[in-house]
């Protein structure tokens, strides 16, 4: 039995050594790469050697980011994949079959074995393709190594009559044997200690080049559109009106916390949502071709809405009954527009580049994170006006996005990326219900009469009610114009102050920091390495300016990366940047009808405050999960988090304690912004005064101040703090799938900051 299964075994082994002679001759011979031992070797040698052969480096800063790839082997033609899971843990070791006729590894594969077909020898040539990646199958590093393989199999030529292999290895990469050619061999894949700040990944481009689309388009995996895909022009305008979608809540909602807080009408209100969506649109678009070039949303960022309640509350304004909203936007115009001056020269200078050296996950998680908490004391304060509507909303949403989440209808998973629109619509249809019922009907009362002329005592505490909760209670719709562009200075020439442009460059400094992890994280989802230094420079730039549009056509807010991107992009698993644009021409030609602002403006404040619950709640789980690039577990990390969300709340609380004199005339929810003008801190300068209490009692400004001072100071190794790794500037020029990721196109390159 013994030499009949032996001599089966030789025959087999001479027929798989005949299908790759074969299969070599068919197919171009890749010139193999044998290193030189010396240490004076010259370099250009291995980047000749590499633009010959069509191999690309990947240097991974992140291990564990990226999803499991799919690339194509130009030695074989077969599409190799690419998955495993993580060993950097430890725990028993996967077995993996691996079919030695195809090279491909069967189901649950983390190891493959591809037979090298160009080999000039008899004996097959086979390559072993390692992955490791995380539990998700996200962040695989690959690391190749070649085996030569003898007649029967073993890696040192001898033969193994008896069939069996023996799969040992160790780290040094001196394995005993290699599977033979006689059956599916399993390989034991051990545990590896993964040493070193940076993995190699390496992958092969056919002809050493990207191909665009119609050929090799750099496709990520897990994206159903890539970051340079063309899906076809039906395709573009679903897919970029799903991804703005996905973002409403950010957009729109805004205003309609602002701008009743700074005593302006409906009117105001549909003509500020009108703005918000023309520089959102423009915004995006620029930072598309001029920015980072990432498919990043841009819009008014929940982090400009403390700082504007702030100034807005301010007791200077407190008591204005004219222009009272023209005046405060105007004072708003003027600290954005000084804020985003310094913001673009913090880009276009390259200070931006030294400054990526200190920010890092464990300063930028809580600080995101702290800017969702700063409005715990106005969402359901607000939302509970109107229990009847913000419960069930918020209970809808949440169904939607956790209960509904894996529901699939016709290949989309409907209720996750359109939880929020979905969830307003219905609720909005159930108000409207309860509102035509006569739910918000007193006798004798009118939602229409102002409050200050309601001479019925019965009518005055009902008063609030119908405003938070009637659908009718706005007049948006009746007062808006069917088409209005909206235009520079519209509401009137900015003011200057220092106190307000203090505020706004420090508020800035906040958002470019969270900006940076947004960047980062977007990039390990849709493309294959983080951008340049002088790429995130660029964005930051490009957002400065963006903010100065913002300031110019008075939208209240500057204009920055929204944080929730990196949870859209995951979740539509769209990431094309041709479709964001489209997306983004739709967000302007809906600005230009001033009845869209009108509708979203009617939205009953009780139903806003709802879903901005769960919006800010996003924004606080977003930010704490950028601790995944860290040891999560380690003390010194969940030590500076802890201590820098409990200081970056209490810090505040502390100056917001300080009530101001006329505070009856304020709602209870905008007690904690008033500070500015009461606050404990006293100089000789009032503007002065005005300005430290003001960012003293902002969360995420004493967050980023507490955690930036902690993480850059206690001792830690760059793993343990989930120190970002950048791409270097080299990398743009020997990589072309980096290059068509992140370079400006055509002269641009060379006037900008383009790496």
């Amino acid at each position: 039995m013994e030499t009949g299964s032996s001599s089966d075994s030789l025959q087999k082994a001479e027929n798989l050594r005949g299908r790759g002679n074969k299969l070599g001759a068919m197919l171009p011979k890749v010139e193999p790469f044998v290193p030189k031992r010396d240490l004076n070797h010259d370099p250009k040698e291995l980047r000749s050697w590499a633009k010959r052969t069509g191999f690309v480096s990947h240097l991974s800063g992140e291990t564990g980011t990226a999803n499991s790839t799919e690339q194509f082997d130009t030695s074989t033609g077969f599409h190799v994949e690419r998955g495993g899971r993580d060993q950097r843990t430890g725990g028993s070791s996967p077995k993996i079959e691996i079919d030695p006729v195809l090279g491909r590894t069967r189901p649950n594969r983390g190891i493959e074995i591809e037979m090298d077909s160009g080999s000039g020898s008899g004996s097959g040539s086979w390559h072993e393709r390692r992955t490791v990646g995380d539990e998700n199958g996200r962040g695989s590093v690959e690391k190749v190594e070649e085996r030569k393989a003898g007649l029967n199999g073993d890696v040192n030529g001898t033969g193994n009559r008896d069939g069996n292999a023996n799969a040992g290895e160790n780290r040094n990469g001196n394995g005993n044997s290699v599977p033979g050619g006689v059956a599916p061999v399993v390989v034991e894949q051990k545990n590896e200690d993964i040493k070193g700040e940076r993995d190699v990944e390496v992958g092969m481009y056919p002809g050493g080049e990207e191909q665009g689309h119609g050929g090799w388009s750099g496709h990520h995996p897990g994206l159903k559109v890539g970051l340079r895909d063309n899906p076809g022009f039906g395709a573009l305008i679903y897919y970029g009106l799903q991804h703005f979608l996905s973002l409403a809540g950010s957009l729109i909602f805004i205003p309609l916390v602002m701008v009743p807080s700074m005593g302006g009408t409906d009117k105001d209100t549909a003509t500020v949502i009108s703005t918000m969506l023309l520089v959102s649109g423009v915004s995006t678009i620029l930072h598309s071709y001029f920015g980072t070039r990432l498919p990043l949303v841009q819009g008014s960022s929940f982090i400009y809405l403390a700082p504007a309640l702030v100034i807005s509350n301010a007791r200077d304004y407190r008591n204005l009954t004219e222009h009272k909203f023209r005046h405060i936007m105007r004072e708003l115009q003027g600290a954005i527009i000084i804020g985003s001056v310094f913001q673009s020269i913090l880009g276009f200078s390259g200070l931006m580049s030294l400054l990526l050296r200190l920010i890092n996950p464990v300063v930028v998680a809580p600080t995101v994170a702290a800017v969702g908490l700063a409005f715990f004391s106005y969402g359901f304060p607000q939302a509970g006006s109107c229990v009847e509507v913000s419960i069930p909303l918020i209970l809808l949403v949440l169904i939607c996005t956790l209960y509904l989440r894996g529901i699939s209808i016709f290949g989309h998973r409907l209720f996750r990326i359109y939880a929020v629109p979905l969830s307003v619509t219905i609720t909005w249809i159930y108000a409207f219900f309860l509102t035509a019922g006569g739910a918000y009907d007193y006798k004798g009362c009118s939602p229409d009469i102002p409050s200050s002329n309601i001479l019925i005592d019965g009518c005055r505490k009902h008063v609030y009610t119908m405003k938070h909760c009637r659908t009718d209670a706005s007049n948006a719709w009746r007062a808006a114009a069917w088409v209005r562009i909206p235009y520079p200075l519209q509401w009137g020439a900015p003011i200057f102050h220092f106190r307000t442009s203090l505020i706004m460059i420090i508020v800035s400094l906040v958002a470019s920091v969270d900006s940076v992890g947004t960047y980062h994280s977007a990039s390990l989802l849709v493309s294959s390495k983080p951008p340049t230094p002088g790429v995130v420079s660029r964005g930051i730039a490009l957002e400065g300016f963006c903010s100065m549009l913002a300031g110019l056509w008075g939208s209240g807010t500057g204009s920055t990366t929204l944080t929730e991107n990196t949870h859209t992009i995951n979740t539509t698993k769209m990431a094309s940047r041709r479709a964001v644009v489209f997306g983004a021409l739709f967000l302007i030609l809906f600005s230009f009808v001033g009845k869209v602002g009108a509708i979203l403006a009617s939205i009953p404040l009780s139903l806003a405050a709802a879903i901005l619950c769960f919006m800010w709640a996003l924004v606080v789980a977003v930010g704490l999960s950028t601790l995944q690039y860290t040891q999560a577990a380690s003390f010194r990390n969940i030590t500076i988090v802890g201590v820098s969300l409990f200081l970056g709340l209490s810090i505040p609380a502390y100056f917001q304690q300080y009530q101001p004199e006329t505070s009856l005339m304020l709602p209870s929810y905008f007690v904690p912004y008033a500070a500015a003008s009461d606050g404990p801190v006293h100089t000789v300068s009032k503007q002065l005064d005005f300005a430290i209490n003001a960012v003293m009692s902002m969360s995420m400004v004493v967050t980023l101040l507490v955690a930036f001072v902690l993480d850059n100071t206690v001792p830690g190794s760059r793993q343990e703090r989930g120190v970002y790794i950048w791409s270097h500037s080299q990398d743009v020029a020997s990589d072309p799938s980096l290059h068509a990721d992140y370079s400006l196109a055509g002269k641009l390159a060379s006037l900008c900051c383009s790496r």
